[in-house]
């Protein structure tokens, strides 16, 4: 890890968040801010002029807003770019179509120092900015090695994919807009049940449910203790809980002990698909930092299931699968417009028996 300065542009209408903001990341002594300005017209003129390490954009102001200002950005200088607004349903839903346009991730806007979420709400800011600024170094693998790995991690195994129950996936950073082109690629009649992992910003994921159901069409649910999941629909594990399915195919929700530093984690629910279902379920890893659910994906491989992982070229971070990929855990590497089509197939092969009848 480098120990330069990470530069940063804050964008914010309101001077006392932005005050708050400088404050909060210059409390960090690896974070300088280069820049503080109030509108989506002067981020867009200060990022052409001297590109950041990482933009803190908020999403409503005046003139050009933050989804707007985003969207240019990225269509012309782009630069890595952290939604950083409130948790109302408005700001919400803007989040997530502005992180079609290219943001990397989303964080809640601290609030005062005197609530009790302060220091969760400033560590994670802190943190994401951080990772972020590292995004163009995560993707530069070794070429050679890598290239080995994907040729041999994409030669399909036909006993591998025989009477699919159930998809899990398992998403970080730049998960949002990779899960938005699978499940709105996927038909309708589509017939496993899918659960999915995000890592994200507490209080951003019914957020996420409501953008992923209204732009793919697909039943999006918070998942439930003890629900047995529907053919087709999708269930994210809710905030600060674990998500796994027992072998009667009911999911359940629990508090266990954080893993990977992270509740929900990619790997309970990979691990709880192995143990439950072995062969009969896929596993899907997409874009994210670190290494959840990489461990756990070849696990699931060795158990007979196949598996997913999300290619570097598509991959705004390309930790969690490429670490699987390195593991030998993907069965499959997939740009992210092609997972889909792999899915469809994989659920669609038929069994062993079907394929012995007359």
């Amino acid at each position: 890890m480098t120990n330069t300065n990470i530069n940063v542009l804050v964008v914010d209408d309101s001077s006392v968040a932005r005050e708050l903001l400088v404050h909060v990341l210059e409390s960090d002594p690896r974070i300088r801010v280069v820049g503080a300005v109030s509108s989506g017209e002067a981020a867009v003129e200060f990022v052409q002029a001297n590109p950041p390490d990482v933009v803190l954009m908020d999403i409503y102001m005046p003139g050009m807003d933050g989804f707007e200002a985003t969207r240019h950005i990225m269509e012309t200088r782009a630069v890595p770019i952290v939604i950083c607004s409130t948790t109302s349903a408005q700001e919400v839903a803007t989040t997530f179509h502005t992180m079609e346009a290219g943001a990397v991730a989303c964080v809640e806007k601290p609030a005062g120092a005197l609530s009790p979420d302060h220091e969760a709400q400033v560590a994670n800011l802190l943190q994401t900015v951080k990772l972020m600024s590292e995004v163009k170094v995560v993707r530069r693998w070794p070429r050679s090695r890598y290239a080995s790995l994907v040729a041999s991690a994409t030669r399909e195994d036909p006993q591998k994919a025989t009477g699919i129950q159930l998809v899990g996936i398992g998403a970080s950073t730049g998960g949002p807009p990779v899960l938005q082109t699978i499940l709105g690629s996927l038909p309708k009649d589509f017939s496993a049940p899918i659960l999915v992992v995000q890592h994200i910003a507490r209080g951003f994921l019914p957020g996420l449910a409501e953008w992923l159901g209204q732009t793919t069409g697909r039943q999006i649910h918070l998942a439930g203790h003890g629900v047995v999941p529907l053919p087709g629909q999708v269930y994210l594990a809710p905030d600060d809980f674990h998500m796994g399915v027992t072998h009667s195919g009911r999911i359940f929700l629990t508090r266990e002990d954080p893993e990977n530093s992270l509740r929900p984690a990619v790997a309970y629910l990979f691990r709880a698909l192995a143990g439950a279902f072995g062969p009969n379920a896929i596993g899907v890893l997409l874009s994210g930092m670190g290494k959840d659910g990489a461990a756990e994906l070849k696990l699931m491989k060795d158990r007979g299931a196949p598996t997913i992982a999300q290619d570097r070229e598509t991959s705004v971070v390309h930790g969690m699968p490429g670490e699987a990929i390195l593991l030998g855990g993907a069965t499959y590497v997939r740009a992210a417009d092609k997972i889909a089509e792999t899915l469809v197939t994989l659920v669609r092969r038929p069994t062993l028996s079907q394929e012995a009848a007359p």
